[in-house]
């Protein structure tokens, strides 16, 4: 079975070359861009996917509030960020928040692909 990956990314170019860097490693992918922070609730319970891959930073949602809504819709569902602004301190707050990993930008495809794999089989976190 195929694992079915939800990307969230505002830039197109960065969408692309994450789309192209998980479909060419086997996985099926829907690109979405939330336009706002309610917009999440209902994508996530119309089709939950098996991981999502988010940018923090969006003009609709931040990861923070994507990670706060995706837990009440999909709680079991490994949520990966993506960051230019990685802190120390951000990826706390993302980590309590539920966040399985946080990831800096730039990544290659290589360091990305590693980190889905890793996410989708390691057992669910009980926050």
């Amino acid at each position: 079975m195929v694992s079915q990956i939800l990307v969230i990314e505002d830039s197109k170019m960065m969408s692309h070359c994450l789309h192209e860097w998980l479909e060419g490693a086997g996985f099926e992918v829907e690109e979405w861009l939330p336009m706002s922070a309610t917009e999440v609730t209902d994508h996530l319970a119309a089709s939950v996917p098996d991981l999502i891959l988010s940018d923090y930073q969006m003009l609709g949602c931040n990861g923070a509030t994507l990670a706060r809504m995706a837990k009440k819709v999909a709680p079991n569902v490994p949520l990966l960020i993506l960051t230019a602004f990685w802190t120390k301190e951000l990826e706390a707050d993302l980590l309590k928040l539920g966040v399985r990993q946080v990831l800096a930008k730039p990544i290659g495809g290589d360091a990305l692909v590693q980190a889905v794999r890793t996410a989708l089989s390691a057992p669910a976190l009980s926050i």
